[in-house]
């Protein structure tokens, strides 16, 4: 049985419910457990809510991975790359989802719910979740990332 650490925590405003469910079907057809916080329909709503509890949920370590969508997927990134610890990844290709886990160690996933289509999704979700990250010279990288709000660098 996953643990809640081990669960994907997913979420998407009214613009990314179509793409949620069809990701969550694939998270099922892979066996991959996950905690679908919302929304639970196309009603109007806003995309800093179900984003920025994705990423809180990371950043606290309550989750080790998250997915979340919006319209286009840039107000979900914006809003999940706010959280201290959270590298949130906005993906259009599968290349792109494998080279965000390989170098960046991206801990979000984020997709366009407006702009993917499934079988695209379908991809991206895929690599995103096979690909380790390579560590090495991107460790360091990652790190400057997490502190980046701390200060300047030189």
């Amino acid at each position: 049985m996953a643990t809640t650490k081990d669960t994907i925590i997913i979420s998407s405003d009214h613009a990314g419910y179509d793409l949620k469910e069809h990701i969550k079907s694939q998270l099922d057809a892979m066996g991959v457990a996950y905690d679908d916080i919302g929304t639970t329909d196309t009603q109007s709503t806003d995309y800093p809510m179900w984003a920025g509890r994705v990423a809180k949920a990371v950043a606290q370590g309550e989750h080790r991975r998250g997915i979340t969508m919006c319209g286009t997927g840039l107000g979900a990134s914006m809003a999940a790359n706010r959280f201290k610890g959270v590298r949130a990844a906005l993906c259009s290709t599968a290349q792109m989802a494998r080279l965000s886990r390989q170098h960046n160690d991206s801990n979000v996933l984020v997709l366009g719910g407006r702009i993917t289509a499934p079988e695209t999704a379908a991809e991206i979700l895929k690599a995103w979740l096979e690909t380790p990250f390579e560590g090495g010279r991107h460790q360091r990288r990652t790190r400057q990332l997490d502190e980046i709000g701390d200060g300047p660098r030189v």
